[in-house]
């Protein structure tokens, strides 16, 4: 008789249930494994046999035959191997309790029957509870933060014949045994955050950023090298609020599907790939679609220095991901989509020689090269930016007044999500809200539209350009915790849009 028992399968982040179906019977020795199974999980076969010879069954004169369904659906990874091994002592009748299918298996198994750790593990356990699985076994892991994961009872194993003592009621286990909030996080320490106290100067692209953070805006630096481009984009994510149980949850679930390990949970994730990335090293992807930078930098920054050095293609595939936070990759066996909500912050020079309009330096520039060096960046991706910043050097032997920390900026920034959160009953920006919502629920006023209509007739700005405005004097105007949106925030909305290096284009010499 077929005895079943679930577990949990993934296509990307998303997680489906997976029936596992074993039938043993008499025939010449053999085991099959059917259900579209990936190479590793066709491997599968000698662990499980070998991790329930340890229950004395011996099933060498009998043929074993594993179905993983939905049958349509590709299986990747060792996640089953505990499933297996438990339907199969079902039917061996090792294991004499019935299985309730609202209980999951998840995890690889070694030739000695541990139960061990397998890529996936997290998002699988926090697809759990919308799959209407109620309790899970699993082996330990100190990157899954099990005091997160709420409305799942969470079991914790380390072989194989704890797994079946505790479905006959024998021992009792722990929900987490020996672990705290402590273990669930790296012991690496946390990465000193540079503060905006030290920053000198720059008061204009400070308030800019801290209405980036505000909005979760997208930000492009123009300036010649040297002036603080990079040095104001490490320290941008020092002013944006710790992320939510939730965020944290999605950020270390992509972080472990990539392959990388995370060194604080709370922290917002900040991303810097060099200028030499590959496409699919930035956006993701591979035989088996992998998370990229872009999914990487989910809830927190991702920064491009030199982003006119990265090439069109690349930057062009952005253009997705900055409208809809997320990215779809797509191959011949499979779909998947990751999300990919960020905060875009750009850096280049003003020109190919960087210094065009220096105070220190001659441009050798001609027009011509300008024009080439800034087409890079296409008119789609221009119009997904919020903010074009032109940035100078400062000199640093004047005296100059104490700055503000990041954390005094942190905590008007959080004061204003807080005020965006209200208003649209939902965890929305301004900056990602849909636009239909915002202007039901803040709409402007017919003078200001009128304005606002005439200034973009003048500039060429495309709708995209307005509406982004209109989110920026949204933002200014919650920074300032007024109810509607102000003149005096359309005004310094599109004084932000027209810094940049649109407006150095004009003072670019010919040669």
């Amino acid at each position: 008789m077929t005895k079943k028992v679930t577990s949990i399968g993934l296509k990307g982040m998303e997680g489906y249930r997976v029936q596992v179906e074993v039938r043993i019977r008499q025939g010449t020795e053999s085991m099959v494994i059917v259900g579209l199974p990936d190479a590793s999980v066709k491997e599968s076969k000698e662990r499980v046999v070998a991790a329930i010879s340890h229950f004395d069954m011996d099933v060498t004169d009998q043929k074993v035959v594993v179905n993983l369904s939905p049958a349509e659906q590709k299986k990747n990874g060792p996640l089953f191997d505990l499933a297996i091994a438990i339907a199969a002592l079902k039917e061996l009748n090792v294991i004499k309790a019935e299985i309730p299918l609202d209980i999951a298996f998840i995890g690889a198994l070694s030739l000695d029957g541990e139960v061990v750790k397998a890529e996936g593990m997290l998002p699988a356990l926090v697809s759990a509870k919308s799959l209407g699985i109620k309790k899970v076994y699993f082996p330990y892991d100190s990157q899954v933060p099990i005091h997160m994961l709420q409305g799942v009872e969470c079991i914790v194993v380390h072989h194989i014949e704890e797994v079946v003592q505790h479905l006959e009621g024998q021992e009792s286990l722990l929900l987490h045994p020996r672990l705290t909030r402590e273990d669930c996080i790296s012991n690496l320490p946390a990465p000193q955050q540079k503060d905006f106290c030290h920053v000198i100067g720059h008061e204009q692209a400070k308030r800019a950023l801290e209405i980036a953070a505000a909005g979760e805006h997208n930000v492009l630096m123009s300036g010649p090298p040297g002036c603080g481009k990079s040095l104001l984009a490490e320290t941008f994510p020092s002013i944006l609020p710790p992320l939510t149980n939730q965020a944290q949850l999605e950020v270390l679930s992509l972080y472990q599907l990539a392959g990388e390990n995370r060194m604080s949970t709370n922290m917002v994730p900040y991303r810097h790939p060099h200028h030499s990335a590959s496409s699919v090293a930035i956006i993701g992807g591979g035989s088996t679609p992998r998370p990229g930078e872009i999914s990487l930098a989910h809830h927190g920054v991702l920064f491009l220095d030199e982003i006119a050095e990265f090439t069109k293609k690349t930057l062009d595939m952005l253009r997705q991901p900055l409208e809809s936070g997320k990215v779809t990759i797509s191959r011949a066996h499979s779909t998947i989509t990751y999300p990919s909500s960020f905060i875009l912050i750009g850096a280049m020079n003003p020109c190919p020689c960087g210094y065009l309009s220096s105070n220190r330096q001659y441009c050798t520039c001609s027009q011509k090269q300008i024009h080439t060096y800034r087409n890079r960046l296409s008119g789609p991706v221009y119009d997904r930016l919020d903010i074009l910043l032109s940035l100078k050097s400062v000199n640093l032997d004047q005296p100059s007044k104490q700055s503000e920390s990041s954390e005094e900026i942190r905590n008007r920034v959080e004061t204003a999500r807080q005020l965006q959160y209200q208003r649209y009953r939902a965890e929305y920006t301004n900056a990602k809200v849909p636009f239909e919502i915002m202007t039901e629920v803040s709409p402007l006023m017919s003078d200001q539209r009128k304005m606002l209509n005439n200034l973009a007739a003048k500039q060429n700005w495309s709708n995209r350009v307005q509406i982004k405005i209109i989110r920026l004097a949204r933002t200014i105007s919650d920074l300032a915790s007024e109810n509607m949106i102000t003149d005096h925030a359309i005004w310094e909305a599109m004084t932000l849009r027209r810094w940049g290096m649109h407006k150095q284009q004009t003072m670019a010499r010919e040669t």
